[in-house]
């Protein structure tokens, strides 16, 4: 098999036979001619159904991931829908990683719920706390790892193993990790879903979502199959323009990745040793509690990083007084982005078990220099101190991190 490198230029990306154009056109176009009725050229009808620019941009990650199919949707949360959507019924259960992105939680308990569909969050980092969880009505497992914000990391095999056992689904999000740090196809997991948004467009200017499934049977009929036929009955589509800016990124992933890593191991490193720090999330880290199962399961430890502060006070100082760190709510582009979790991306997680500690920060780690990215943290953690208040007490763990600190 060719290298990482070389399928993310080469695979699905074909050139143009008419003219050579070593960059395959973008197919802006929302029907095809046909040559008599449902005689297609090239198998091609109507751009919901495909389309070669998003056509070559599934192939592209599929071979990636070491997938048997993959499907490109309008958003990560479009593709993590349209997933759900295809493999379960109502009455269905799922055990869900509590540490993960607060919009996946919300379209499970909020809007899936409506449908009959019950669901369970359990510690990613104990298998115990997963066999736990299994009910004769399991269908699905579904976890991040690394997780998102605090960093938690997930047995990918035994939780492979958990799934088989009760012949239920297990969905990795991948997002954090990318195919270039990590395959959970390879790991047992049956599909793989991102938001091409993050790492993969990697420029903040694209928003997408993928599925990537493995060759597997479930409820009579294969992944690809139930997958396909929802992409096209519901619709929610990648554009071309969005396939192409998507595909785009795919090709230089591999490179970024390398320097986002390198960067962030930095960075954690710097910030673990400043006053104003009371911890670090950073699977890096040789004393996080997952060090060792992510050197064993990842190529690196990826480009984001979360820190704890002193209190709730210093943490929003921190997050709005940096210059090269801006405010956001995503990640993985070329820029450093600094995230307040708990009232950003998980803001709808506030009042359950699952909350963010309020003196949580984000940091996506960009690819400029690491010395200005220092500087920067030094701006915010002066910030950080000015607002602190000395009768404020440090904000209290939640359960998660109460495990993954006994983990």
């Amino acid at each position: 098999m060719t290298g990482f490198n070389t399928q993310a230029v080469h695979a699905g990306q074909h050139k143009d036979p008419h003219t050579g154009a070593v960059v395959p056109p973008i197919y802006q176009t929302s029907t095809f001619i046909q040559d008599g009725i449902n005689v297609l050229r090239s198998g091609h009808e109507y751009s919901r159904g495909s389309n070669p620019t998003r056509d070559g941009f599934q192939d592209q990650l599929t071979a990636l991931e070491h997938g048997a199919a993959g499907f490109a949707f309008a958003s990560g949360i479009a593709a993590e829908d349209a997933l759900l959507r295809a493999v379960l019924e109502p009455g269905d259960h799922i055990i869900l990683g509590a540490d993960g992105y607060g919009g996946t939680n919300r379209l499970i308990s909020k809007l899936h719920s409506k449908w009959g569909i019950t669901s369970s969050a359990v510690d990613i980092t104990s298998l115990d706390s997963v066999r736990a969880a299994v009910r004769p009505n399991t269908a699905l497992l579904w976890v991040e790892t690394p997780s998102n914000p605090l960093l938690g990391i997930a047995d990918l095999a035994g939780w492979a193993a958990i799934a088989r056992e009760h012949g239920a689904l297990l969905v990795v999000d991948n997002t954090f990790a990318t195919p270039y740090l990590q395959r959970p196809l390879d790991f047992g997991a049956h599909a793989v879903v991102h938001s091409t948004t993050k790492y993969i467009g990697g420029h903040s200017d694209v928003l997408g979502g993928a599925v990537i499934v493995a060759d597997h049977h479930f409820r009579g009929q294969t992944l690809t199959e139930a997958v396909g036929y929802q992409q096209f009955a519901g619709g929610a589509v990648a554009g071309p323009q969005d396939s192409y800016l998507a595909a785009r990124g795919l090709k230089t992933l591999g490179l970024r990745m390398e320097r986002h890593c390198a960067s962030a191991d930095k960075l954690a490193r710097w910030l673990d040793a400043q006053p104003e720090v009371t911890r670090v999330y950073y699977p890096g880290l040789e004393s996080h509690p997952g060090h060792e199962l992510a050197a064993r399961q990842q190529r690196g430890f990826g480009g984001i990083v979360s820190l704890a502060l002193e209190d709730e006070a210093a943490a929003r100082a921190f997050a709005q007084s940096m210059e090269y760190f801006q405010l956001s709510v995503s990640l993985g582009g070329v820029e450093s982005l600094v995230c307040y979790p708990r009232e950003m991306t998980h803001a709808s997680l506030i009042g359950t078990e699952l909350e963010i500690p309020a003196n949580l920060v984000r940091l996506s780690v960009g690819i400029e220099e690491v010395e200005d990215l220092i500087a920067d943290l030094q701006r915010g953690l002066a910030a950080a101190r000015a607002a602190s208040a000395p009768s404020v007490q440090p904000a209290t763990s939640t359960v998660r991190e109460k495990a993954l600190e006994n983990a």
